[in-house]
């Protein structure tokens, strides 16, 4: 294999990755043993057609794609460890020679990392955040603390009022015809919480447990069923069960029930603790951002466009992956959002972007500063990662590599950056 660089604008590469004619006439041959099978030709059992006979009647070429498959990632792969240039995105593969008897040619379009020209990293001015809590936001944390161990109990005697949950049975129509999802029993329905479309909760309100009824809707323009969108419909109602929540006290006895303290002043205290660990925890985070952006606006760099496309798709997939972990696959997401993969994927370019500004003006100042991680820090990673994953920091070690070491002293001492330019910020 043979790799030549071509640099273009933007930071952009073109990569011409040269495979031998011995390795493609392999991968040739490995590609008609693979697909023998599928070709049937009169005078030849299925699977025992020589492959002369199947590129006679199917042409030539029939077995290239599946090498050229075949080929490529290797070659590929191959080519980024002969590169010296850090390659920064997913590349765009063109064949441009392919024919048995010649070597396989194909070029690589891709993203090179950008330089960085830092400004002003030390000495960044911010506004002080105002951590101190008051004596309103520790009651409201109480509230939601109350509602949040609401009991509910069935009422008799009295309609449906706003903040009620009211079980039901429901079926919509549209033009007189019920549609797919539309039907629901024993529902229990929060009048107030917006759950279902339009005034559905409000027309609610004064209706009696047994009492049958007919809600008119209109379904919204953008919703995501668009056979539904914009229409009006009706649902038959019927009211099983009306239930209303009851707070508890908030005394000692409920302090004693929701927490590990006896009394409800040692409780707010410990409210008023942890709000003011919050607020800390937020105002770094906000420092934090605001150094970052400024050191990003106060620096050079281009950024070339195959490198945020790579960064969303990647982000895309991370968000799919944690929606699948909710117990919600991705084709409902899309259905309940009326969204598509490519709106996921545009929907992620501002923060695409961001993080990869932040991520290169830190790794500058990683290099300005000469900061490097230790051992030390290297080994608490590894024995952090041990204990999330509950398993050997040997095994950890084993699984990454050198690579994988690598990648994790690169990151600490990102990091490590992120704590120097925030230590070196002035508050105002």
């Amino acid at each position: 294999m043979s790799l030549q660089v071509e640099k273009l604008e933007k930071n952009m590469a073109k990569l011409t990755i040269e495979v031998s004619a011995e390795e493609f006439s392999h991968a040739l041959e490995e590609a008609y043993q693979k697909n023998k099978n599928r070709f049937q030709v009169p005078g030849f059992r299925k699977g025992k057609v020589p492959r002369k006979m199947i590129e006679k009647m199917y042409g030539k070429g029939v077995f290239y794609e599946d090498a050229a498959n075949a080929v490529i990632p290797g070659a590929y792969e191959k080519a980024l460890e002969e590169c010296s240039e850090t390659i920064v995105s997913s590349p765009k593969v063109d064949v441009t020679q392919i024919e048995e008897g010649k070597d396989f040619i194909f070029t690589a379009e891709v993203a090179l990392k950008p330089e960085v020209t830092l400004g002003k990293y030390k000495g960044i001015q911010v506004e002080k955040a105002d951590t101190t809590v008051s004596d309103e936001e520790i009651e409201e944390d109480l509230k939601r603390q109350q509602e949040n161990n609401a009991r509910t109990v069935t009422v008799d005697g009295r309609p449906i009022a706003d903040g009620d949950v009211a079980v039901i049975d429901f079926e919509g129509f549209v033009d007189g015809t019920a549609f797919e999802g539309g039907k629901g029993e024993n529902y229990s329905l929060t009048i107030g919480s917006h759950s279902f479309i339009d005034t559905f909760e409000e027309q609610l309100i004064g209706k009696n447990t047994g009492d049958s009824c007919d809600v008119n809707v209109t379904f919204p323009e953008e919703y995501q069923a668009k056979e539904l969108a914009g229409k009006p419909a009706v649902f038959h109602v019927t009211v099983k069960e009306i239930k209303e929540k009851q707070l508890p006290a908030l005394d000692d006895e409920f302090a004693g029930e929701v927490s590990e303290f006896d009394t409800l002043e040692e409780y707010k205290a410990d409210i008023r603790k942890k709000l003011e660990e919050r607020k800390a925890n937020e105002a770094r985070e906000k420092k934090e951002d605001a150094v970052v952006t400024a050191i990003i606006e106060d620096a050079k760099m281009e950024i070339p466009d195959a490198m945020v496309e790579t960064q969303q798709r990647q982000m895309a997939d991370d968000f799919s992956q944690r929606i699948q972990m909710q117990g919600l696959t991705v084709e409902q997401y899309f259905q309940f959002t009326g969204m598509n993969y490519e709106g996921l994927v545009e929907q992620m370019k501002p923060q695409a972007e961001r993080r990869i500004k932040s991520r290169l003006v830190l790794e500058a100042v990683v290099v300005a500063e000469d900061i490097k991680a230790t051992e030390e820090e290297y080994e608490a990673e590894v024995d952090r990662m041990a204990g999330m994953y509950q398993m050997e920091a040997d095994k950890i070690k084993e699984i990454m590599g050198e690579n994988g070491k690598k990648q994790i002293m690169e990151d600490l001492a990102v990091k490590k950056a992120s704590e120097f330019v925030v230590e070196n910020a002035v508050e105002k």
